[in-house]
């Protein structure tokens, strides 16, 4: 069974950069072809899809959030991580991490999100 788990402080101040960690078991973030995400959903709007790291170690992101966000993994903790850098207010969100395949826009398996606030 595939488990994804987020972790990361739940509390950032404007300007400053977000940092969260899914960490993955059941299966391996280098597993072909599947591609591990981050999402958020703000309150009250829908899911916001951030950015992937896929199987074979590329990234990739929302243009809206490509200038502030980066993506990275540890295949040696099978864990992989966000950095939004530059906060505002309109950040805080529950940040979720989600595995999908290849060609696919369904997510299959979801970490049960991590709320982050905004704030001084």
């Amino acid at each position: 069974q595939v488990q994804l788990q987020e972790s990361g402080p739940g509390l950032v101040k404007p300007s400053q950069t977000l940092s969260l960690t899914c960490s993955v078991s059941g299966d391996s973030i280098t597993t072909k072809y599947y591609y591990w995400n981050w999402i958020r959903q703000s309150p009250g709007k829908g899911l916001e899809w951030m950015g992937a790291i896929p199987y074979e170690g590329n990234d990739y992101y929302n243009p809206s959030l490509q200038s502030r966000t980066s993506i990275s993994r540890d295949t040696s903790k099978n864990q992989f991580s966000l950095q939004l850098r530059e906060v505002t207010p309109d950040d805080a969100a529950v940040y979720y991490c989600a595995r999908s395949r290849l060609y696919s826009d369904y997510y299959d398996v979801w970490g049960q999100g991590t709320q982050v606030a905004v704030s001084s």
